[in-house]
């Protein structure tokens, strides 16, 4: 790793090493020392990284939802079985895997030749690994400094987002910071923390001007004692307020969204394959995903006949996130999927379909 690899990925983190042998340990894999005899690898920071998570996201819960009452006992707003359904969604492997893959953070991974021929970067128990493992080199670096793992945790996470807005939620705007800086520059956005041992309200600071202010009586997490600074290209930074690092850096990508939407500065899926059309849909799909914005499409085929004994193909197209399927049959194989993949393609971008064509018949 370079010293830039490691200043990348303590700004995503939010946590700087004192140990950056460790940082790089944790993106180690077993198959590179395997193959290297050079250091250690990542799997016993992944032991105990699990388990710092584990604590973490429990005291996150009930610090959210608990607090000690007039009779100095713990009161919850929610029952055990609902902690631990929410305790189980933090940590499962594919919110942890989408973890890494928001950061970009799997691009790190210090691997021996079989996991590089085999791509295995891309698979969810190996990003699962990575995201415990980082949890453990901060535990062991921090000396279990628990606010420490808490403020990486929470970041990582995003946990103050989805308990706030829930899972299924779309306005998360520290992920759609990050797709924009990623469609715009090809990086990844900038946060630095600082503790202003002020509360203040969330500002957005261009060129030293405040140009935009919020009032604390219609957001009640605008202020606090951390600030973000989030800097998303060469110019002046974003700066939100929190009482945690995590509502901090809520509060800067709102503001730094809201500034671009408001200047016409936001991106859209159409502007990244510009028109949609039927004879470019399977590849317009294909090229989304590539660029990040929608899971790569799924498409299932089925060879069937007519009455007359003629063969037909059906095939169905899904996009993960996505309640629609998009059908066609077809006795061509290619406008089948054609078809299917148009019909999906109108609905992600929220475009209806006014054609006529018999040929068009996705549903929904």
């Amino acid at each position: 790793m370079t010293e830039e690899d490691y200043d990348k990925i303590e700004s995503l983190i939010g946590y700087e090493f004192k140990r950056r042998d460790l940082l790089q340990q944790a993106f180690t894999r077993k198959s590179y020392t395997n193959e290297t005899n050079d250091g250690d690898n990542n799997e016993v920071l992944e032991f105990i990284g699990d388990k710092a998570l584990d604590f973490v996201v429990v005291k996150a819960l009930s610090e959210y939802y608990g607090e000690i009452n007039r009779r100095d006992e713990f009161a919850c707003d929610l029952a055990e079985g609902k902690l631990t359904e929410l305790k189980k969604r933090f940590v499962e492997s594919t919110m942890l895997a989408h973890c890494i893959d928001e950061l970009e953070l799997s691009q790190y991974l210090i691997m021996g030749k079989g996991d590089e021929k085999n791509n295995v970067q891309n698979d969810t128990h190996v990003k699962e690994d990575l995201f415990e493992a980082i949890m453990g080199a901060v535990a062991i670096d921090s000396d279990w400094d628990i606010d420490a793992l808490q403020d990486v945790a929470e970041l990582m996470l995003n946990i103050d987002h989805y308990l706030e807005h829930g899972f299924d939620d779309e306005e998360n705007y520290v992920a759609l910071i990050q797709q924009w800086c990623q469609k715009v520059s090809g990086d990844l956005p900038e946060y630095e923390f600082e503790d202003s041992g002020l509360h203040r309200w969330n500002s957005l600071i261009i060129g030293g001007h405040i140009v935009g202010q919020r009032d604390t009586i219609t957001n009640e997490n605008s202020d606090g004692p951390i600030a973000c600074k989030l800097y998303i290209d060469e110019g002046n930074p974003f700066i939100g307020y929190g009482y945690s690092k995590s509502k901090a850096r809520m509060a800067a990508a709102e503001i730094a969204y809201e500034y671009l939407e408001e200047n016409d500065m936001l991106y859209t899926m159409q502007d990244a394959i510009g028109e949609p059309t039927w004879e470019k849909a399977v590849s317009q799909l294909q090229e989304l995903a590539q660029k990040g914005y929608i899971k790569y499409p799924e498409y299932t085929f089925d060879e069937r006949h007519d009455d007359d004994g003629n063969p037909l193909w059906y095939c169905e197209c899904h996009v993960e996130g996505y309640d629609d399927y998009y059908w066609s049959e077809q006795s061509s194989k290619k406008i089948a999927k054609r078809n299917a993949a148009h019909g999906m393609l109108l609905n992600i971008l929220g475009i209806s379909d006014d054609s006529d064509d018999d040929d068009d018949d996705w549903d929904d």
